[in-house]
């Protein structure tokens, strides 16, 4: 006895990728990669230098205030600590505020360098860069606030 719906087994015709589906895909993925991940791994050292140029305009800016309050930047020894706390170093300064909540350091965790050259020259706030060594290129290059003022 034949029904009228018989049972056939299912077309196998197309179950899967074949190898070659899958080697085209991987291939094209390993170029795409090849292309973004270049452009992509850069961005953390470009932000890291934006970064230390804003860090270096806001000390600048605090630079600034501090001569007005007190007419003087802070000596090259006194540094940029004295933008956080009082100096007790000569010249101490007579009006004296607190400039910025805590001594800054550049965005690879180093401390911003600060050189007050003395009379009618302006002072420089600079980061060594990612290998914290003066000179270098890149985003091994120096920061200076000299770009900045």
């Amino acid at each position: 006895m034949h029904s009228k719906h018989s049972t056939r087994a299912p077309s196998r015709r197309h179950a899967g990728f074949t190898l070659i589906e899958v080697m085209v895909v991987i291939v094209i993925l390993g170029v795409l990669a090849a292309l973004v991940v270049p452009r992509v791994m850069n961005r953390p050292d470009e932000a890291r230098v934006t970064a230390a140029k804003q860090d270096m305009a806001q000390i600048m800016q605090a630079l600034k205030l501090y001569r007005l309050d007190n007419g003087r930047y802070p000596t090259t020894e006194q540094g940029l600590q004295s933008l956080v706390t009082k100096p007790t170093l000569e010249p101490v300064p007579n009006n004296w505020k607190s400039y910025l909540d805590r001594t800054p350091m550049d965005p690879w965790g180093k401390p911003y360098q600060y050189l007050n050259p003395g009379v009618r020259m302006e002072v420089d706030v600079f980061s060594f860069g990612a290998d914290g060594q003066t000179g270098g290129t890149g985003v091994d290059a120096d920061i200076g606030s000299w770009g900045n003022n």
